[in-house]
């Protein structure tokens, strides 16, 4: 595709105009590693563990190893990581019972329901599969002596695949009840802020993106692509707890570059791993909708993104217009 050229998604009454994507190199997100806790008092456990799983990656994403020789060392660490993904637990450790206590621990105490446990025993005569599986809230139940590499492997790909699945929903979950809070009193308190907030979280865990998500309004602060601030309405990720005014050098010079060219050309850019979404609406209100992502863009994912930024745009401007009403 020459610069000169467009891609044309039509929606309906609105007609979408991709701009061709003025920066050269694109950035590469480094996505963040799963992280794997390996809780086991036999320091040979852990290594193999590493070789067997070297070079494991989902999506782009590797692993990173988190050792305890104890339950009580494990407890610490969980109360530090809040992200931990999946737990390959030994059974006998201190005590007979160190890792059921500490599932007991994981999901009664620290309320973590997301984190994926694989119980690990070298000796299943002392906590047998069917008793174990039916009185304790583990997602998988492994003998050492039957677990070989392959399937090693496929017990931790399948466990990371149901967290992402789990984690997506928790944040959606959260996003939705956002949006249901700010909705009742969108209108009469005038708070946009908390509406797109929510929306956003919800938006970003439906397309599994990378957290890094940001809606600017560009009327007014932003009116001008040489301006240098504007004014973020939300954020998710690194964005997150930027709002209202604020410099654009809070953006890498490559966004900078991105966000004054789609201003200029008032058409949303794309690449590889990053939208920039454009909206503006009939009386000239524009925003903006910056995502990365991990991969590219599908086409359903496309006309999700516009749909928010859309809406988001038109409540924003219904608010307005109620405040000019009352004045």
């Amino acid at each position: 595709m020459s610069n000169s050229e467009e891609k044309i998604v039509d929606h309906g009454s609105d007609q979408l105009c991709l701009a061709e994507e003025p920066i050269t190199n694109s950035i590469g997100q480094h996505a963040k590693p799963w992280k794997l806790l390996i809780v086991d008092d036999e320091e040979v456990v852990h290594s193999v563990t590493h070789l067997a799983l070297d070079g494991f990656e989902i999506d782009g994403q590797g692993l990173e190893f988190i050792s305890a020789y104890s339950g009580a060392e494990a407890r610490t660490i969980l109360r530090g990581h809040k992200d931990i993904a999946v737990i390959l637990l030994d059974v006998v450790m201190e005590t007979d019972r160190a890792g059921l206590d500490l599932v007991h621990f994981i999901r009664r105490e620290l309320k973590n329901k997301l984190v994926r446990i694989i119980l690990r025993t070298g000796q299943p005569g002392q906590s047998p599969e069917q008793e174990v599986i039916t009185q304790y809230d583990i997602n998988d139940y492994k003998e050492k002596t039957e677990l070989t590499r392959q399937k090693l492997f496929s017990a931790v790909y399948t466990s990371l695949r149901s967290y992402a699945d789990l984690y997506a929903l928790e944040q959606n979950r959260k996003g939705l009840m956002k949006v249901i809070s700010a909705s009742a009193t969108i209108f009469d308190e005038r708070d946009i802020s908390q509406f797109s907030q929510g929306v956003l979280e919800q938006l970003t865990s439906l397309l599994y993106l990378d957290n890094d998500a940001v809606l600017i309004n560009t009327s007014g602060l932003l009116a001008h692509p040489e301006m240098e601030n504007l004014h973020i309405l939300a954020g998710t990720g690194k964005f997150k707890d930027c709002y209202g005014d604020v410099d654009i050098s809070i953006f890498c010079s490559e966004v900078v570059e991105r966000i004054r060219y789609v201003l200029k050309n008032k058409k949303s850019s794309y690449g590889e791993n990053y939208w920039l979404s454009y909206y503006v609406t009939k009386s000239g209100l524009e925003q903006l909708l910056y995502l990365s992502a991990k991969d590219t863009f599908s086409v359903p994912d496309i006309e999700m993104i516009e749909l928010f930024v859309k809406n988001v745009a038109i409540a924003h401007e219904t608010i307005a217009l109620l405040e000019s009403c009352q004045k």
